[in-house]
């Protein structure tokens, strides 16, 4: 198993996971880190023996690497992934996709072009109750899925203060790609319909101009219905940041997952109640540990034994061709048909 020489692009909170995945990893090496935010990438890589750069082109130039994890923002996804497709270089682009048909299908073009591994960060496939959930209707244990619904949402502290960004992107995009993501692995299927409606006000009113929530009906091709409810502006004293439900319905059982408010684990301080991370991203015995870091691990594994990445091209283009119909239902207030677009075809 060889050692993937990785490069980042994008030194932000969840970059600094990133990078130390590779700079931890038995497979993999930190190389050289790039920010538009010089001192961000210097600090990142000052950390692991990594060179730092504020020039992404630059970097691919220069630097002898394997692979380039893209953690840009989501609508400045395109133009980093498709330097680094150019370059040869496999990719790890954060969820989505890309926010646009045009970028979505200019990626998945270059990914063809430079025959090179392009894999989404879609990391709610790596979380151990849906992977049982997975396993089960792959086997028939609850007949056919004919209703799902799934609630995936942020605190409002997200939008407004982690986020410098929100008000350039949606919860459409932050979180109901995971939930289109694990919807459509869990059913192995594709979304045919939808119909959504969102609403805006709270985050305008402080300066972020951009949706509250969605709520949307999504028809899957093989029959399912599923409810799909997306917010960031969940109060602050929520207990936990996320805000996660998920429950599929078959002819012959059911799942229900409560992953942000089960009794499981509570943490009771003098003023305060919350439910601490321990399956998403936390720390054990000094490592990294979590469903979060785990799809980045697996990628890089995938590459260092040149194996095929676990998330394909045309599943990560079908979400956001699921997301893109989202918005223009939302839009309009009517049902829209998912213009699905063949990998093959581009």
């Amino acid at each position: 198993m060889k050692i993937v020489k990785m490069a980042l692009i994008g030194a932000g909170l969840w970059g600094k996971g990133h990078a130390e995945i590779y700079a931890t990893h038995p497979n993999a090496v930190l190389k050289a880190v790039c920010d538009a935010k010089t001192d961000r990438a210097r600090e990142i890589a000052a950390l692991y023996n990594a060179n730092a750069y504020d020039d992404y082109n630059e970097m691919l130039k220069k630097e002898d690497i394997d692979a380039v994890a893209v953690v840009t923002p989501d609508f400045a996804h395109a133009a980093p992934a498709l330097a680094a497709a150019a370059a040869g270089k496999h990719i790890l682009l954060e969820k989505p996709l890309a926010t646009t048909k045009t970028d979505a299908v200019a990626i998945c073009q270059a990914v063809k072009e430079n025959k090179i591994q392009l894999m989404v960060d879609f990391h709610g496939r790596w979380n151990p109750p849906s992977y049982i959930m997975k396993q089960d209707i792959d086997s028939g244990k609850i007949g056919k899925v004919v209703s799902a619904y799934l609630r995936h949402n942020d605190t409002i502290y997200v939008p407004t203060q982690m986020l410098s960004w929100a008000a350039k992107s949606s919860i459409i995009w932050f979180l109901g790609s995971h939930a289109v993501d694990t919807l459509s692995w869990l059913l192995s299927d594709r979304v045919k319909r939808v119909f959504s409606v969102s609403s805006h006000g709270i985050l305008q009113r402080r300066g972020i101009d951009t949706e509250d929530l969605f709520q949307s009906t999504l028809e899957f091709e093989k029959g399912a219905v599923a409810q799909v409810e997306n917010s960031w502006v969940v109060p602050n004293g929520n207990p936990h940041i996320n805000d996660f439900k998920l429950n599929v319905t078959g002819e012959s059982g059911m799942f229900n997952m409560d992953f942000s408010h089960s009794q499981f684990f509570e943490r009771y301080l003098e003023n305060t109640m919350d439910h601490p991370d321990f399956l998403v991203t936390t720390q054990v015995l000094g490592k990294p540990f979590g469903l979060g870091y785990e799809s980045i691990r697996d990628f890089v594994e995938c590459i260092a034994e040149d194996k095929p990445v676990k998330v394909k091209l045309q599943e990560a283009l079908n979400v956001t061709m699921t997301l893109l119909a989202i918005k223009r239902s939302a839009a309009s207030r009517e049902p829209v048909e998912v213009e699905h677009i063949n990998v093959d075809d581009v």
